[in-house]
């Protein structure tokens, strides 16, 4: 299978890591979002990444899909708990991270993609105030491991590592300082989980 993707991107870097915790080989093919001849607004007309390309069969697309996908080639139970309140919580989790690494993305494009007088502080600030929330109730609760599973780690915990390596990569760490419980997860992930930092982005 082949993995359309950026260096840089979480989103992908999560399917990475997701697929080498359920034995999967992924051929990596790179992508440019910005680019409107880029083959990848045909494969998914949204022209977002990360985009999965089975060997037979059409593109699946985005993350969680592709994460469940992973999951169910593994032949289920590798990453996301097959049934009953456990999956719910490890889905639930993912969506959090998912919505987190979003808020700092927007906060990236914004700057990156906007001349300095038509940027909104404004809209900057409501997704700062995203991944401030999204850090805080993370740092009240950790995600925990869940039993059962032939991963050494869950979509969830995932996810979160994913979300948390970009704050690093793209906003100097500045998010450790306030959340001890966070940095020591995210240091405990990481020793369990070599994949986070064979994947670890670049520009």
């Amino acid at each position: 299978m082949k993995l359309r993707s950026s260096p840089a991107s979480p989103f992908g870097r999560k399917t990475k890591i997701a697929a080498i915790l359920c034995g999967i080989h992924l051929d990596i093919l790179p992508a440019d979002t910005s680019d409107p001849a880029d083959s990848l607004r045909v494969q998914n007309p949204l022209g977002k990444i990360p985009i999965l390309l089975p060997d037979d069969g059409a593109p699946i697309y985005d993350s969680p899909v592709i994460l469940d996908y992973l999951d169910a080639q593994a032949g289920g139970g590798c990453i996301i708990p097959s049934a009953g309140p456990a999956r719910f919580e490890v889905l639930t989790t993912q969506a959090l991270a998912d919505g987190l690494m979003d808020a700092a993305l927007l906060q990236v494009y914004e700057v990156r993609f906007r001349a300095e007088g038509e940027r909104s502080p404004s809209w900057v600030d409501r997704q700062a105030s995203k991944v401030a929330r999204a850090l805080r109730a993370f740092e009240a609760a950790p995600p925990r491991p869940a039993e059962g599973l032939s991963g050494a780690a869950h979509a969830g915990e995932i996810t979160l590592a994913c979300a948390l390596g970009y704050l690093d990569f793209r906003f100097k760490g500045t998010w450790r300082e306030d959340h001890p419980a966070l940095v020591a997860w995210l240091d405990s992930f990481a020793a369990r989980v070599p994949a986070f930092e064979a994947t670890h982005p670049v520009d």
